[in-house]
């Protein structure tokens, strides 16, 4: 067959993007007896294979339950709806909440392996020794005064960044329950019918090219995600050589669906043009996701006729722990005043930098906190988060026997400083809240010189990057993950799930929340998906099938 020759293909569901959306709507279509094709532009895995593998689940899971941790649907809920607001209906945050216990059993029954090792400190991740920890901002202040903190981040077991081995015991259960996976197959184009139903995508595959050039392709493409994702130069090199290999080996196809087309294509941190027009206040940052989170999902769904939500909403990290003797410093701005409770969560933290304080602040620690923090170096972080805290230590810091020169030094208005301080030590000293209403197990006198200002202002560093991720996308009808258009119908045969559609974490991100949502939304629309008429006729009268 010519180059120009299409290849036509069909399955009852086709998925589109395999990541940790795609890979449980495939299962869950399939738990429903569907027949599944899934694309994927790259190797498989999406963001979710290269993150922490952070799942935010409680109200009494198991795993939960193994640690001793008494939660319920009750505390969870009062967390969330803080964190959530109106990201999605209150019916729809219940339905997730009640559902988080049945979910860590749905991915431990499908290989995901957690454990139950409780996290004795504060942290934005735990090392190799800990998998159950507070990852969002269950204690800080605000949320602590509506329910208690509860450990709810189930960090898959494994070493390192664990989101392989979430992703990888996905993958496997799915092929090995018959879902057809097809890599480094990109999405051009939604098809309709006459009616408007899409009834299936048109890609350009690498499927065909030589053996010797898919594994050339597959390694590129591996690099691409990580290391590429801490280097820019060699993404770009990598994509670069990508797209060089698929226009002279890619051959266009045609995937029917049946049933239905799910999206589940990331969201866009990886389009510059597109974060320029949505939220150009989050440029500094590090996208932390692969190259295929360019909104090339969002984009295939908006051509035909869906309506994009929360687009400026992206979560930027600025996380202060480990050491977690850092929750006792305080964190201010150039005019030296308080930006935020430090036991925040890293995302809040970076989201009130970025909005509130032109992305700039410093980490204040005297002598006391400076040290406890140096031992911990060794003791609390892994590699890579020793790396980038001695980086700022090293290279990111100031010092000097008082706070006027410390402040000087670091060009922050040195009677601000004086003035945070003093009202900080005072609240202590009288036992008043804080004045940034950090809980009092946190708080410590800042009075031992000398003084160290850490630079963790918001701007593009190799050493010490601000990782962002975005959390708009597609609306979708929250009970069934159909995309809607808007007026509010629903686009017939067109689902999408993850981060290319609104949903749990599209207002506040918290570590694990985005693949919670994956799972959730994922199985969603999997499962409506797969329920629908295979039968045209009983979809509609007027399908004629594919429009060329």
């Amino acid at each position: 067959m010519g180059r120009s020759g299409r290849i036509a293909d069909s399955a009852d569901v086709v998925v589109v993007g395999f990541g940790a959306a795609g890979v449980c709507a495939a299962l869950a279509a399939r738990e429903q007896g569907a027949e599944v094709i899934a694309l994927d532009r790259a190797n498989g895995g999406g963001a979710t294979a290269i993150s922490g593998g952070i799942v935010y689940a409680g109200g009494g899971t198991a795993v939960q339950r193994r640690a001793g941790v008494d939660d319920t649907v009750e505390r969870m809920l009062a967390y969330l709806r803080l964190e959530v607001g109106d990201a999605v209906s209150p019916a729809t945050l219940e339905s997730f909440v009640r559902s988080s216990p049945e979910m860590i059993d749905w991915l431990q029954r499908h290989g995901v392996p957690f454990d139950s090792t409780l996290c004795p400190y504060k942290t934005s991740y735990p090392n190799n020794r800990y998998y159950l920890y507070h990852s969002g901002s269950e204690n800080a202040g605000a949320f602590r005064s509506h329910t208690p903190p509860v450990q709810r981040g189930h960090r898959v077991q494994g070493k390192g960044t664990s989101g392989k081995k979430l992703y990888g015991p996905l993958l496997h259960s799915a092929l090995e329950r018959g879902v057809d996976f097809r890599p480094h197959t990109t999405v051009t184009r939604l098809l309709q019918d006459s009616a408007g139903r899409v009834t299936g995508v048109e890609a350009a595959t690498m499927g065909y090219a030589p053996p010797h050039i898919r594994r050339m392709y597959a390694a590129m493409a591996a690099v691409s995600s990580k290391p590429g994702i801490y280097y820019p130069p060699l993404r770009r090199a990598m994509e670069h050589r990508l797209r060089r290999l698929e226009r002279r080996y890619a051959r266009p196809i045609r995937v029917a669906a049946r049933r239905g087309v799910i999206i589940c294509a990331g969201g866009f941190i990886a389009n510059p043009e597109w974060l320029h027009r949505y939220a150009p206040e989050f440029k500094n940052g590090l996208p932390l996701g692969t190259s295929g989170d360019d909104g090339s999902g969002i984009a295939l769904a908006e051509s035909v006729g869906a309506v994009s939500q929360r687009m400026d909403n992206v979560s930027a990290w600025r996380f202060i722990t480990p050491p977690s003797a850092f929750l006792g410093a305080i964190i201010v701005d150039q005019r030296g005043q308080r930006i935020i409770d430090e036991s925040r969560y890293g995302a809040a933290i970076g989201q009130a930098m970025v909005k509130n304080h032109h992305g700039t602040g410093w980490i204040l620690a005297d002598a006391a906190v400076m040290r406890e923090a140096r031992r911990q170096l060794f003791t609390q972080t892994l590699w890579f988060q020793r790396a980038q805290t001695a980086a700022l230590m090293l290279t990111g810091s100031v010092r000097a026997s008082s706070l006027a020169k410390a402040a000087a030094a670091a060009g922050i208005d040195p009677d601000g400083l004086r003035a945070t301080v003093d009202a900080h030590n005072n609240a202590i000293d009288s036992g008043a809240p804080d004045p940034a209403g950090k809980p009092s197990e946190f708080t410590r006198r800042i009075a031992k010189s000398p003084y160290t200002l850490l630079n963790i202002s918001i701007r593009p560093s190799l050493l010490n990057p601000t990782p962002m991720l975005t959390l708009g996308g597609v609306r979708v009808d929250e009970a069934t993950g159909a995309v809607l258009t808007e007026s509010g119908e629903p686009i017939p045969g067109l689902y999408g799930a993850g981060r290319c559609a609104v949903g749990v974490c599209s207002n506040s991100y918290v570590s694990g929340l985005s693949i919670a949502d994956c799972v959730f939304s994922g199985r969603r629309a999997g499962t409506h998906a797969a329920k629908q008429s295979d039968d045209p006729s009983e979809r509609n009268s007027g399908a004629t099938g594919l429009v060329t």
